[in-house]
């Protein structure tokens, strides 16, 4: 399939706590485009919710794309949205420059890096935007810098649903001259990106705020159940308290899933979540972090999990509330106060 022209995303608007890449910086993945103007190649490694999704999106933005997943289905995913599908990491390491890895587990990363090591491709920029154990990105920051590769530590803030519509936000941290090169790319499949600082500060930054997603997913959720007992539509509570102080994004992204019950539709498992809540716990294991609430929320996400919600989106918390309330969230009688003595 004919690729069209690289075309300049719009400016990101300015903001003192981030750095934007120029498409017109030395050294930008734009620049690495050739005078004929020919589209720059990207390649993308785990074409799961979050891969794939990045994928159309780069393509819409006028990259070549070329993209690896074990699972079939995820790579005619990727031909159908007009990017290359190709039959190993390998592969889409010969082709690209600039990669983004988006994988599940850190066996996926270690087998990547061996890929990547074998590919020879010297002064590649990779981004790793999984959520995965800092000392495993470490250690495949090491192993690639051994092959004149470099790893960029950038996981994502946003759902799956929200990766369609590009509305992402990058926590880029590592080399800054590399994070600069890769900004054109960023700005392919993401609404703004953050620079934190050194390599590791991307993970550190994500789980500060998956901690608060956790609490806010459930709080979502527990609003929503007490509106509907109080006598109120849902979707009205939704529309109106999202737009007020007691907002938040969870409400605003989850709260329409959790009315409708379409918890079945993905754009989080509650099963990969599991793996984010671990390293959460972690975390604050070893910075002696006091955090109550999210510690409240450990048990209502092992529930969804022992209510067979695995497979399902984390807005299933919703039907874990239902359970401990004896089923769906109906009206509750109205019980009369004490009269004054």
């Amino acid at each position: 399939m004919a690729q069209s022209s690289v075309k300049a995303p719009a400016a990101s608007k300015a903001s003192p706590a981030r750095k934007t890449a120029s498409a017109r910086s030395a050294g930008s993945a734009r620049k690495a485009s050739p005078a004929s103007k020919a589209p720059v190649a990207v390649g993308v490694i785990g074409l799961g919710i979050m891969g794939s999704a990045m994928s159309a999106n780069l393509v819409k933005a006028g990259f070549q794309v070329f993209g690896y997943d074990p699972v079939a289905k995820s790579r005619a995913r990727l031909a159908k949205a007009g990017g290359v599908a190709c039959d190993s990491a390998e592969a889409v390491a010969r082709q690209a420059r600039f990669l983004v890895l988006s994988l599940p587990s850190e066996a996926a990363l270690d087998d990547v890096c061996a890929a990547l090591a074998k590919a020879r491709r010297k002064g590649q920029v990779v981004a790793e935007t999984s959520t995965l154990p800092e000392a495993a990105k470490a250690r495949a920051h090491a192993a690639l810098a051994r092959h004149g590769i470099t790893l960029l530590d950038c996981p994502l803030s946003g759902t799956g649903a929200q990766a369609v519509t590009r509305d992402l936000a990058v926590y880029a941290s590592g080399d800054a001259a590399a994070i600069k090169a890769f900004g054109p790319v960023f700005e392919g499949f993401a609404r703004v990106r953050y620079d934190v600082g050194g390599f590791g500060n991307g993970i550190r930054m994500k789980l500060v705020a998956n901690l608060l997603v956790a609490i806010h997913n459930i709080s979502a959720a527990e609003a929503l159940a007490l509106g509907a007992r109080a006598g109120l539509d849902p979707a009205m509570v939704v529309r109106v308290v999202a737009d007020g102080a007691g907002g938040s994004r969870m409400l605003q992204v989850r709260g329409p899933a959790m009315v409708a019950r379409t918890w079945g539709e993905a754009t989080m498992k509650v099963s990969t979540w599991q793996k984010d809540m671990r390293l959460i716990s972690d975390q604050l294991a070893s910075t002696d972090t006091a955090a109550p609430l999210f510690s409240t929320c450990i048990p209502i996400y092992n529930a969804a999990m022992a209510l067979g919600h695995a497979g399902d989106d984390t807005a299933a918390v919703y039907s874990v509330l239902e359970h401990m309330m004896g089923g769906a969230p109906k009206p509750a009688p109205r019980r009369a106060r004490p009269k004054a003595a």
